[in-house]
């Protein structure tokens, strides 16, 4: 990249000759010689990097780094100049936010090293930036004005601001991940990483590893020490997916965790001590599951300090417009489909159908809709809602539906899961793609409805 760089030094042949290496290198520089310049030049330039000398007139090298560091706007990566004298000097800018130091007299090939470490920082900064804007414009909204997911939402804005553990109960498909995210940008740790992570997805000794990282040597292939999720979090925030899923076993290890702050790497004998605020969510009963001895009930109390439960999207249902034009903008956004609009009677289906799914089925059904439209006005024949009055109702469809809740939720899930494994060929990893869900979380799902996964052809056995 080219960079601009401001270069700051009052004596002439330094500022030359630093000026003259940075022409070189392919960058663009700027040249100030005492202290009140360069930091107006800070204050009105966008600068990648600054060179600035300690000793200068008006004010010092030291004066100019304090004053930029506490500034509210943005400011560049700072190498500090320094005679060999002043080495101490230097030592105390660094902890005032420098990022290195060069003593001179330096070399033009240790100055070009120094230059190009930082810029690549600078570039790491700005990727890390880009990163953290994608992952927030995917999870960075918060749709709709219903009162009963407005009254949830006020819940979790209070207790955002402390470290408090938080439980998100809700359906699949509700926005749970979604609500977690919020609460971390409305706390003050929103500058530290949200890492989350799948309870349900991983075997028991993958999840702990997950979560705890380990040493060198704890199990066959540990040939360094990793870090877990836990580690990975310091300072911000631990979403636990699917947490009504977790082993026991290790549902003792994180009650100890989120009690102590404390916890040791598979293989390890030294405690680590971290710094991280818990948010858990599952779509399962955690009451039943403790009658039934699956989950621990001292962790649901730890846990469930400030609950917030989400309302179905059958419950909700005035926020479905809202919601799909969030769904549709984002669809020309990431360059799936050109501008799309819905048709009345396209809308007005989308507010009659019940969305088992929820909040994950309509964004899948508009993505799939817009992907699949000729035109640029979505009709009802494009949603394809089972059981939609402005559908035409196949075979299956007009069947009795089951009775019970439950069965038909089940049911449903069986038919869009056995839907998408046919689209796609049978390739599992391409239909849990096309479903949002991990490639291992499928086929937990295909296990548990008793789904083969493979073509009917294939089923049927030889003759």
């Amino acid at each position: 990249m080219r960079a601009k760089i401001l270069l700051v030094d009052d004596d002439r042949d330094i500022l030359l000759g630093l000026e003259n290496r940075i022409t070189w290198m392919g960058h663009e520089p700027v040249t100030a010689d005492n202290g009140k310049d360069a930091l107006r030049l800070i204050e009105q330039g966008e600068f990648d990097l600054a060179l600035l000398d300690l000793e200068l007139p008006f004010l010092s090298g030291l004066e100019v780094l304090e004053r930029v560091k506490s500034a509210a706007h943005p400011t560049p990566l700072i190498i500090i100049l320094t005679a060999f004298g002043t080495v101490e000097r230097a030592v105390q800018a660094m902890q005032l936010g420098a990022f290195d130091f060069l003593t001179k007299p330096f070399s033009a090939d240790h100055l070009t090293v120094v230059v190009n470490k930082a810029l690549s920082t600078v570039a790491l900064h700005r990727q890390v930036d880009v990163l953290r804007h994608e992952v927030g414009d995917r999870y960075d909204h918060l749709v709709g004005s219903n009162v009963k997911m407005a009254a949830q939402l006020s819940i979790a804005k209070q207790a955002a601001p402390s470290d408090v553990t938080v439980l998100l109960l809700g359906e699949t498909g509700t926005g749970k991940e979604v609500v977690a995210r919020a609460i971390h940008r409305w706390s003050p740790r929103s500058s530290k990483p949200f890492v989350a992570v799948n309870c349900a997805a991983l075997p028991e000794p993958l999840l702990e590893n997950e979560l705890f990282g380990h040493e060198k040597g704890s199990f066959t292939g540990a040939v360094k020490r990793e870090p877990g999720k836990i580690e990975m979090a310091e300072g911000g925030t631990v979403f636990l997916d699917e947490i009504g899923d977790m082993p026991l076993s290790l549902q003792n290890r994180l009650l100890r965790v989120i009690q102590d702050q404390t916890f040791y790497r598979v293989g390890g004998t030294q405690s680590v001590h971290t710094n991280v605020r818990f948010i858990a969510a599952t779509n399962k009963d955690i009451r039943q599951a403790i009658h039934q001895h699956a989950f621990r009930e001292d962790l649901y109390y730890r846990l469930a300090v400030i609950t917030v439960t989400l309302p179905p999207l059958r419950e909700r249902l005035d926020d479905v417009p809202a919601l799909a034009r969030h769904f549709l903008d984002r669809a020309v956004k990431i360059g799936v489909h050109r501008s799309c609009a819905l048709s009345d009677q396209a809308a007005q289906a989308l507010q009659q159908y019940r969305w088992p799914g929820n909040i994950r089925e309509l964004e899948n059904v508009l993505m799939r809709a817009v992907i699949l439209c000729p035109q640029d006005t979505l009709e009802p024949s494009d949603l394809y809602l089972a059981n939609s009055p402005f559908s035409p109702a196949t075979e299956a469809e007009t069947e009795s539906p089951p009775s019970h809740y439950h069965e038909s939720i089940d049911a449903y899930s069986r038919k869009i899961i056995e839907e998408a494994l046919r689209r796609n060929g049978w390739n599992q990893t391409k239909a849990a793609e096309e479903l949002g869900l991990q490639r291992t979380y499928l086929t937990k799902l295909l296990r548990q409805k008793n789904i083969s996964g493979k073509p009917p052809s294939e089923n049927s056995g030889e003759c």
